[in-house]
Formats: structure tokens, sequence, C-alpha cells
């Protein structure tokens, strides 16, 4: 866990990205303290949902690169097969430019999936910046601590007590730094603040106990705290681990079965959404596959299974406001899941991929590249691939004119060839030979 927890994330991508949430967070929180419903968990939910909707877009992108990507595997894999033991530079080449052919022909990139997931991942971490630090992103809430953090400061040994709790928390807080010992108040109120926001039941009781003339300011703030994070009786400032030992010591078994119902919840929705993401057909990949295409595969579908165990985990240790923030983005998810199946199942995908063979052919032309010279290599589809008789329809071409193919694309993936790529190598390495043959 980092030092500083109310002050805003520092870091030049996250903090920024996380700054911005903040205020939508904000806004529904006040929103919500207008009407009367001053409830962290409501604006979790709610800010989830809103969320989820903004990178709805980004979302329906990965799927349709995941649907796309299971109809072109077969092309691949008969590609990979094509030239499965030929190691020479020729072939490497050759099957270089016939890989990018089907990736042109399908419209999307070998780094298509990738590109949408590390746009989201410095969102969804910025996501959880936000509901971990709720009072350094939403004023109102911050506004609970005051004035008991303002009264505490000026209580001698004060700081020494937040210290120990600091420190039996393991939020590793920075007391010895220059805007502490210079008694900054900005940062002074925000270390308070920060741990006292992660404070248990018991430290709460001994800051009263150590400071009985701050008793009123406690019981005020906890007041409010206790309103803002009651969401159906269950307080998510406590993680269900604590509220179970807690529900247990007062023989509460309605409270246990509260406490346990957010990391069964989180491992069931998971569940769900792993459930209701596109499926390959496994048992066709496998016997076209690479052993190290299978073991990726393999490897996926545990992850897959360890994710809701993992989900239960987390859930039942961390506060429960992360624990309701993944089941609400569980359930949104898989709302959207069924809503982008039913459109990308409607979607003429044959007709999309015509399209991204014109466009291919277009950039081929610019090249000097002629289209029935690319047929051989570009015109491959899922059907033909593993039935040759339906390759009659690409046109008869001489050796002289395969040869010259070869050559005009090899030229076009030269230009386009990026430093230091596989691609730029094998075209150094072609270069070389060819000068040595000369």
């Amino acid at each position: 866990m980092t030092g500083i927890l109310l002050t805003k994330d520092p870091g030049r991508i996250i903090g920024p990205i996380a700054s911005l949430l903040g205020y939508i967070m904000e806004g529904i929180f006040f929103v919500l303290d207008k009407i009367g419903l001053p409830n962290i968990g409501l604006a979790i939910i709610l800010f989830t949902i809103v969320m989820y909707l903004l990178l709805l877009p980004l979302t329906i992108k990965q799927q349709k690169f995941s649907k796309l990507s299971a109809k072109m595997n077969p092309e691949l894999q008969a590609i990979q097969a094509k030239y499965k033991g030929k190691n020479d530079n020729e072939s490497m080449m050759a099957m270089n430019m016939e890989t990018k052919a089907v990736y042109a022909k399908y419209g999307v990139s070998p780094s298509g999936s990738c590109v949408q997931l590390i746009i989201q991942l410095p969102i969804l971490w910025a996501l959880y910046r936000v509901i971990y630090n709720m009072p350094a992103y939403v004023g109102k809430i911050k506004e609970a601590f005051f004035p008991l953090v303002d009264n505490l400061i000026a209580q001698k040994g004060s700081t020494e007590l937040i210290q120990s709790f600091s420190q039996a928390g393991m939020y590793n807080k920075n007391f010895s730094n220059e805007s502490f010992i210079g008694g900054v108040t900005s940062y002074v109120q925000n270390t308070f603040i920060d741990v006292l926001n992660k404070a248990t039941s018991a430290e709460w009781v001994i800051i009263k106990e150590t400071f009985p003339n701050l008793t009123t300011d406690v019981d005020h703030t906890l007041s409010l705290l206790n309103r803002y994070n009651n969401f159906l009786g269950l307080n998510i400032a406590n993680s269900p681990s604590f509220t179970m030992k807690a529900a247990l010591a007062d023989k509460s078994f309605l409270m246990v079965i509260a406490a346990l119902s957010i990391p069964v919840l989180s491992a069931v929705t998971q569940w769900i959404n792993v459930k209701l993401m596109p499926q390959q057909n496994t048992q066709q990949d496998n016997k076209n596959a690479s052993d190290q295409q299978n073991a990726m595969m393999q490897s996926m579908k545990t992850m897959n299974m360890m994710m809701p165990i993992m989900s239960a985990v987390f859930c039942y240790t961390l506060p429960a406001g992360l624990g309701l923030y993944w089941i609400a983005g569980a359930v949104v998810r898989s709302v959207q899941q069924v809503v982008i199946n039913k459109h990308i199942d409607k979607m003429d995908l044959d007709e999309v991929i015509k399209n991204n063979e014109e466009k291919a052919k277009k950039k081929m032309a610019k090249a000097g590249v002629r289209a029935e010279q690319m047929a051989a290599y570009a015109n491959m589809n899922t059907k033909n691939v593993s039935t040759s008789k339906k390759q009659s329809n690409i046109p008869t071409m001489t050796q002289e004119e395969k040869d010259e193919a070869v050559r005009k694309s090899t030229e076009y993936y030269n230009k386009n060839a990026k430093p230091g790529s596989m691609m730029s190598k094998a075209n150094m390495v072609k270069q070389y030979n060819e000068k040595n043959n000369k």
C-alpha cells in the first residue's frame, strides 16, 4: 500500500485520471445528498454503472475483435501448419506476409485486444483509487472528520497514537517528512484522516479513552461515517472478515450471513460474467493449434476458473465497499455482455470482412501490387482452408507472377515495417544474403 492515501494519487498517468473520476464520484454523492440519500454504497453502484457505460465503446471493440479472431484463427493456423519446420529466411518472410494479409483482410491488428486492455487498465486502477480513498475525492465525506481532526491534532500525544494505528494497519504513512514535521496544515490533516478513515471500531474506542474531551467530536464523526457507510445494514467500511468476527462475538447470525454475502456474491457474479464471455470452439482449435497456443488456451481456461475464487478471497479481507464495487461491476458487465453478444450476432461478419478486403486492396494498389497477384496469399478464408476444391476461383499464376507478387508485397511491408520489429530484422537478413549471393 502506498504511503499517500488521502492526498490524491500523485502518479503522472493514474493521478489525473483518478482526479477526473473523483469529480464524477463527488457529483454523484452531491446529488444523492441533495435528495436525502448520502450513501457511499449507492454512490459506488451508480458510479460503476456510469463508468462502464463510458467504457462501452472500448468493450464493444474488444468483443468485436474476439469475434473476428475466432473466425480468422483457422486461417492463421493453416498458415502456421503450411510453414511448420521451415525456418529459412524466405519462408519466414512469406509466412509473415500471408499472416499480415489475413489480419488486413479482417481489419484487425495482432495487438488489437492488448491495446483495448492497455487503455482500460489505467482507468480501472484509477477507479480503485477513488473508491478506496473516498475522502480524498469526495469533499462531503472528508468534512465528516472535522472538527475532530483539528482538535485531535492539538492534543499532546495524538501523533504517536495515530502513528501506532498506521503501523498496526500497515498504511505506511510518512510521519517524518518535512511537510509533517514542518506542520503543513493540509498534509497533517490528510495524514490523520487517512488513518482514521481505515481505523477499526476498537481504535475509535481507544481514541475516546485516551482523549475523553474529544468524545463528542468522535461520536459526531462516527455518526456521519456510519450513515454514509451503512448499506442494507452492513458497514461497507469494514471488511467482511472483521464484520463476521464481531457478529460471531455478538452471536448475531444474521450479520454473519450479511458479511459472507459480499464475497459469495462477488464469486457468483464473476463466474456468470466469465460464462457470458465469447467462447471459442476449443475442441476444433485444439486440433489445429500449436502446442504453445494449446498451452495458452489451457492457461486462460484455468485463470477463468480461478478468478471467481480469487475474487471471493479478496472481498473477504478487503473493505466491503470494494467488494460491492466488484459485484456491481460484474453485474453491469454481464448485462453489457448480453446486449453486445446480441448486437455482434446480428452483424454480417462476411460484409465486414468484404469491406476490410477492399481497404486492404486499395493499400496494396498504392504500393503497386495488383489484387489478383495477392489472391494466392490474401484470398484464403475459413471455408477454403479445409476444402481445396474451392480454391478454383483463384486466378492461375505463373511462377514469375508469383515471384513478382512476393517481391511487390515484400516491398510494401518493408516500407511499413517498424524499426526493431521481426519483419524489419528479416528484411535486413534478406538484403545481406542477396548482397553476398551476387
